[in-house]
């Protein structure tokens, strides 16, 4: 399960975290978190277990919002009589028959759910860090007694900020195992490319439910068309591909004296960072990503950049632009690979030489003026999902409409 998740990771294009870290690597800072806790008056042993006392700590319920007898009330409580409150949670649970166990002073067992995450967090990220990420459902218990615990052992708060995602929603449902309409995501991506799903994710606030269906993924993938055509152009244009288009680490800002289209651009890259800054919006992002793409479709029409007669400083400029649109398109972990993986093995290669032929063949009945055998092959090559592009000089084609 570990190995198929992180290829899912990188399927996905999550490659920045640099740590995994696994609870059972951190049994030691475990249980000298917790003895530390028992030794400041926050925590009790009680019968092999451990138990965080939720009466000792005054801010209690502050991440939520509510005090400490609504918590309770709206969630599920393990009720024990080893406890002192009933909101108070285990830091440490005596071991039970079958289960993995490890020695400590209260004698042998597990870690509780919520010091595993406290203790690894502090070790490699120190006593207090600047973002606090999870699901909206891990708000309450696990964050609050996270929170609770870590600012009672170290006296500093934990997180500057909190961010708790919506969850994916299938219709009015909330997509859980327990309501039988889970989504196993190595399943979903032979279905579907991972940088639909990713752009699916995208195209939300973080906050927000994401609305998951299968006509919402496909009408995705056509609007990733879109952006998949421009890397075609900009490579007609250029000469080079956008996925190795290198990005300048030092961002110089158009000068007063630039022209109308460098200005514009400039300004959706100004427009698509303060969104990102203002809480992740990334569905605003996506939303100037287009207006950003659509003009800088207009400017190779207007120049005339795929044409022997298009203009050089034209060009000069599309290439500034493009850089900017590849900065913004990495930030978003967007677009950072072709979509053919294999370009030269021979299923495509026969399908291209397929293709050159039939292109090759409606040129010559254009040319014997034979229009109805020419609007055949397009026709069926459209009816199989293959569009046609002439261009100047040249026809190319594609899956997808």
């Amino acid at each position: 399960m570990t190995e198929d998740y992180f290829a899912n990771l990188k399927k996905l294009q999550v490659t920045t975290i640099d740590h995994f870290p696994r609870a059972t690597h951190h049994i030691g800072e475990i249980l000298s978190m917790i003895q530390s806790l028992i030794d400041k008056g926050f925590a009790y042993a009680s019968s092999g277990d451990v138990y965080f006392d939720v009466s000792k700590d005054e801010d209690y319920g502050k991440l939520c919002n509510r005090d400490p007898n609504q918590l309770e009330a709206g969630a599920r409580i393990e009720v024990s009589e080893r406890k002192r409150n009933p909101g108070d949670f285990a830091l440490w649970k005596g071991a039970k028959p079958g289960e993995p166990q490890w020695e400590s002073p209260w004698g042998p067992g597990r870690p509780g759910w919520h010091i595993e995450c406290s203790a690894m967090s502090m070790k490699l990220l120190g006593e207090s860090i600047d973002i606090h990420g999870g699901g909206l459902d891990l708000q309450f218990p696990h964050h609050e007694n996270e929170l609770a615990q870590s600012e009672s052992f170290s006296g500093k708060p934990f997180a500057k900020f909190w961010l708790h995602n919506g969850l994916m929603k299938t219709g009015d449902k909330k997509m859980s195992k327990s309501e039988g309409n889970e989504i196993v995501v190595t399943e979903l991506l032979k279905k579907h490319h991972p940088e639909t799903l990713r752009y699916l994710l995208l195209s939300s606030h973080y906050r927000s439910p994401i609305e998951y269906s299968e006509d919402r993924l496909q009408e995705l993938r056509r609007t990733l068309e879109g952006f998949y055509r421009f890397c075609e152009r900009f490579q007609r244009v250029t000469n080079q591909s956008f996925y190795t288009l290198k990005v300048s680490p030092r961002f110089e800002p158009a000068p007063s004296t630039a022209s109308p289209f460098l200005q514009s651009v400039q300004q959706f890259r100004t427009g698509i960072l303060e969104s990102l800054a203002d809480d992740f919006n990334t569905g605003a992002s996506l939303g100037i990503l287009h207006e950003f793409l659509s003009a800088l479709n207009r400017h190779i029409d207007q120049a005339k950049l795929e044409t022997p007669q298009g203009d050089a400083t034209a060009k000069d400029e599309f290439l500034k632009a493009a850089c900017f649109f590849k900065e913004i398109t990495n930030i978003l972990g967007l677009f950072l690979e072709p979509q053919v993986a294999q370009e030269s093995s021979a299923s495509n290669k026969a399908l291209d030489g397929v293709m050159r032929l039939l292109i090759d063949l409606r040129a010559e009945a254009r040319k014997d003026k034979n229009f109805a055998l020419a609007d055949r092959i397009r026709r069926g090559l459209a009816d199989l999902n293959i569009t046609l592009e002439d261009r100047q000089g040249e026809t190319g084609w594609r899956i997808g409409s």
